[in-house]
């Protein structure tokens, strides 16, 4: 054995277990092609060596960082299937040399960059990054100090293009990380499926009250449902140490939850049970669940935080069930499913009128369809702040109905003191809560506090990077960072938010004076075009340009002012 300082690339196919699920010959076939054709000649051209293939990953050695970020760049710019994603680390390094086969830092590092970039991305370290010269060195941006596991030093880490950022803050993040996947619904019923996901959500929301685990939220989470997956893939994707999958199986009164416990490293089973009980004893069996799942993650948890979470916001069971059809809808962001949660939440306020969860959605259900440009129904934003009040006067609320009742008199009743105060109670007790920090940014902001509005919707994006309502959360950032004069950036973060929902006016409007500001004219102009193409009428533009979002003293005449370059009458 010997020891060597060289530059190393870890390469992987994103999604490789669920392409091959999917289809085994023709992913079999797209990666050889690709290997054959575009990656191994690149490797040859930039003078790299190949160390190792692992099917759906590759190591590469280099003489130099610059052949090595020659290296990454073309294998990510290259023509490829569209579903053949890739993410690269390069670090230089110390290796241990076993024959042509090398160990140690150097190549740990490197694998460690490759799971913290996103698909398409390449991560260099700060050793590998400085070696480069003022051109090459150039084209990465970054350079923020990171914690990488089972690494003594902080790593300083640069990226690849420009624009982008690694997933730094889950795994900087020291606390133990967890997913709760959709539970299952085995009872052969697909009307019981909302079932099984309020199980899920469920738990994932008690579990989230414990400050020392980083709980994935419901949304990313449920990007999975249905989806035959690979739990280390799961892992590596949102950043997680380990897994909970399960299923809920009910046939008439009785029900039957089982769940196991993966670790997402070497997926082995860490714990697994099952808890059979009647609908009378279902929020036992989840309080069950949910503490023997923290006590296998972290044996010395005390037993007063898992009965503290153990307050349930209601005991009528047809009005819990009301209000998770309700929640089922609510998701899916159409007009008609607002309605029909709206719909079933007041049914569920009407078996239990001191039911804080629903209240709080129904306020948010409110607010939804006046920020989506939608008519309102009953009596829309008095319906709004009415529920709003219940929740603020009940002492049987949660973080995230608090979030909700905040939101709507912030939003309003312009009651912004008030609802910072409410936030901040939400944020103490849903503190891993993405929907909780995406709505405080937008409070901060009335508040004319854009620096702490951005750390929040920043952190909304974290905590849950394939939501789908994030584009909430990028449309929060766009606004403090145009507040901030930060044209550039809030154009991009415009952009993000249209990337999710296309036809959010909100975000439309928002990256329209963004561009304005910059002077970039004929975007803005383009991006007014795309705005009519999708909104339902020029009413509905006008009235939005008229949420309180747009009406801050400090920055509204901005807003207007790049309207109107860009030729938006409104």
């Amino acid at each position: 054995m010997g020891r060597r300082l060289t530059t190393v690339l870890a390469a992987d196919i994103v999604g490789y277990s669920a392409l091959m699920d999917q289809d085994r010959t023709g992913t079999v076939a797209a990666l050889k092609t690709f290997r054959e054709d575009t990656f191994l000649p690149i490797v040859e051209d930039t003078n790299g060596s190949l160390i190792k293939s692992m099917g759906d990953g590759w190591i590469v050695e280099f003489q130099s960082p610059s052949e090595a970020a020659a290296c990454a760049i073309a294998v990510q710019s290259a023509h490829k299937p569209d579903h053949i994603k890739l993410r690269i680390g390069v670090h230089t390094g110390e290796v241990v040399t076993d024959g042509d086969d090398i160990f140690g830092d150097g190549i740990n590092v490197a694998a460690r960059l490759e799971a913290l970039a996103k698909p398409g991305q390449v991560l260099f370290s700060d050793t590998s990054h400085n070696s480069l010269d003022r051109n090459d060195a150039g084209l990465f941006v970054g350079g923020e100090q990171t914690e990488l596991k089972n690494i003594t030093r902080h790593v300083g880490i640069w990226c690849w293009p420009k624009g982008t950022k690694a997933n730094l803050a889950i795994k900087a993040d020291v606390r133990p990380g967890i997913a709760v996947l959709p539970f299952d619904n085995m009872s052969g019923d697909p009307e019981q499926e909302f079932f099984a996901d309020g199980i899920t959500e469920d738990i994932i929301t008690e579990l989230s009250r414990f400050r020392w685990l980083m709980v994935v939220a419901r949304n990313s989470s449920f990007a999975y449902k249905g989806k035959s997956t690979d739990i280390r893939d799961v892992g590596r994707d949102l950043g997680v140490r380990y897994v909970l999958e399960g299923s809920v199986r009910r046939s008439g009164q009785r029900v039957r939850i089982t769940g196991q416990l993966i670790d997402t490293e070497n997926g082995s089973h860490l714990w697994a049970d099952r808890f059979d009980g009647v609908l009378d004893d279902i929020f036992d069996l989840q309080d069950q669940v949910t503490e023997d799942v923290v006590t296998a993650i972290e044996p010395w948890v005390r037993h007063a935080e898992t009965n503290r979470a153990r307050a349930k916001p209601t005991k009528d069971l047809q009005a819990y069930e009301l209000y998770l059809r309700a929640l089922s809808h609510f998701h899916l962001l159409t007009d008609q499913d607002n309605i029909e949660a709206i719909r079933l939440t007041k049914l569920a306020l009407d078996r239990d009128p001191e039911y804080a969860s629903a209240a709080g959605l129904l306020a948010w259900l409110h607010i939804q369809r006046l920020v989506q440009g939608l008519e309102p129904v009953d009596q829309g934003p008095k319906s709004a702040v009415a529920a709003a009040e219940q929740v603020l006067r009940s002492d049987r609320a949660d973080g995230i109905a608090k979030a909700y009742a905040a939101h709507s008199i912030s939003m309003l009743a312009q009651d912004l003191s008030r609802a910072r105060t409410a936030f901040k109670e939400a944020l103490s007790e849903n503190p891993n809560a993405a929907t909780v920090h995406m709505l405080a940014a937008a409070n901060l902001y009335l508040l004319n506090r854009p620096d702490k509005a951005l750390e929040h919707a920043v952190r909304s994006v974290e905590l849950s990077p394939g939501d789908p309502l994030r584009h909430a959360a990028f449309m929060g950032q766009g606004a403090a960072l145009f507040h901030l004069g930060r044209y550039e950036e809030a154009a991009q973060a415009c952009r993000e938010a249209l990337s999710v929902r296309a036809t959010f006016l909100m975000s439309h409007l928002m990256l329209i004076a963004s561009l304005a500001e910059l002077d970039d004219i004929d975007a803005a102009k383009t991006a007014v075009v795309k705005l009519n193409e999708i909104a339902p009428n020029a009413a509905s533009i006008t009235e939005t340009t008229r949420l309180p979002l747009f009406s801050i003293p400090t920055c509204a005449d901005r807003w207007r002012s790049g309207w109107k370059k860009a030729g938006l009458q409104v």
